[in-house]
């Protein structure tokens, strides 16, 4: 019996879950169906850059399970470009990472970090560094969802 797949950490969900071919109908399509947390992986290792074993201790896995997250979603969306098929984003083990909410004393401006990361030196707005955490997303101590998804899908819909 296989061991149960561990929950890995997303930071946010895509904002963007269907890709497919410009001019031809979705139903002569093939769908390559690609998991949340392998569009993460991408996210981290593409786009931001990062070294696998700094995505991995974001995603909260073993840099050898970011290894085998990321080789399966290059292959998937390689085959989704190469072979013309559609790209669906959807499902898998995954839970989303907490925000917290920032407020610009100064401008008001209101923006949102993931926990885990530093907090921010200035308003992305003004550049102050008269910021504060936002009243409203204060919760109690040791609230915020830090568990395992067993298998479900935690955060926003």
């Amino acid at each position: 019996m296989p061991r149960p797949r561990q929950c890995r950490r997303v930071g946010c969900l895509p904002s963007v879950a269907y890709f497919k071919p410009r001019g031809v109908p979705l139903c002569d399509l093939e769908e390559v169906a690609m998991a949340v947390e392998e569009f993460e992986a991408l996210r981290l290792a593409d786009l931001e850059g990062l070294y696998q074993e700094n995505a991995a201790e974001k995603m909260a896995v073993s840099r050898q399970t970011f290894g085998r997250v990321i080789e399966s979603a290059r292959r998937k969306v390689a085959d989704a470009l190469v072979n013309g098929k559609a790209l669906r984003i959807e499902g898998g083990s995954f839970m989303v990472a907490n925000m917290r909410t920032f407020k610009c004393s100064d401008c008001q401006h209101t923006w949102q970090v993931a926990h885990g990361t530093a907090r921010p030196a200035e308003c992305p707005s003004c550049h102050s560094a008269n910021l504060h955490r936002a009243a409203e997303e204060r919760g109690p101590q040791g609230a915020g969802g830090r568990g395992c998804c067993h298998g479900r899908r935690h955060g926003q819909a």
